[in-house]
C-alpha cells in the first residue's frame, strides 16, 4: 500500500487518539499525537502557540520524512478549521502521497460525559476539559461539508466519517 497521510478531525473526547492508535497498528503506520509531545518539550501549561508550533512545525516535518520513506503517517491533531484541513491536504499533495480524513462526529453531550470520566482520572499527556472550554470550542469547530468529504483521484483522497453512536 502506497503511503498515507492520515489526519484525524474532531473535537476532544470525540476518540481521536483511540482511532489513531487503531489506524498505526492497523496500517502499520506513526501515530503523531501533540498531546504525548507537549509536556516533555514545553512544560505543563496553556499550550497556544507551543502547539501551533509542534503541529505545524516539529511533527510535520517528521511526518514528512516519513511519508517520503514511503510509511504512512496518523496526524492525531483535532483540525477544527477548514484552512487546518487543506493545509495538511496541501502538503500531501506536494509530497504525492495519498490523504484520508477521519471525522469523528459525536454528540455534545456525550463528548462530554467522556471527558467528565476522563477529568475524574486523568491519563498521562491529557488535560482536563471543563464543560465551558467544550461548549465554547464546539462553537469554534468547522466541521467539514459535503465538497470536502467528497473522493478525489488527484491525488488520492478519501474521508471516513465515524458516526457515535454508530
Amino acid at each position: 500500500m502506497a503511503a498515507t497521510l492520515m489526519l484525524l478531525v474532531g473535537l476532544p473526547g470525540a476518540g481521536k487518539t483511540t482511532l489513531a492508535r487503531q489506524l498505526e497498528t492497523g496500517r502499520a503506520a506513526l501515530r503523531l499525537t501533540p498531546d504525548e509531545w507537549m509536556a516533555p518539550l514545553f512544560g505543563a501549561g496553556e499550550a497556544g502557540e507551543q502547539r501551533w508550533l509542534l503541529e505545524s512545525d516539529l511533527l510535520w516535518n517528521v511526518a514528512a520524512r516519513v511519508l517520503t520513506l514511503g510509511m504512512s503517517v496518523v496526524l492525531d491533531y483535532g483540525c477544527w478549521a477548514r484552512q487546518e484541513r487543506d493545509l495538511f491536504r496541501a502538503r500531501a499533495a506536494a509530497l504525492d502521497v495519498a490523504f484520508e480524513l477521519h471525522v469523528l462526529e459525536v454528540p455534545l453531550e456525550t463528548l462530554w460525559a467522556r471527558l467528565d470520566a476522563r477529568n475524574a482520572a486523568l491519563p498521562p499527556h491529557t488535560f482536563p476539559v471543563t464543560r465551558a472550554e467544550l461548549e465554547t470550542w464546539a462553537g469554534w469547530y468547522e466541521g467539514p461539508d459535503h465538497a470536502e468529504l467528497a473522493p478525489t483521484t488527484q491525488p488520492p483522497y478519501r474521508a471516513v466519517v465515524h458516526r457515535w453512536p454508530a
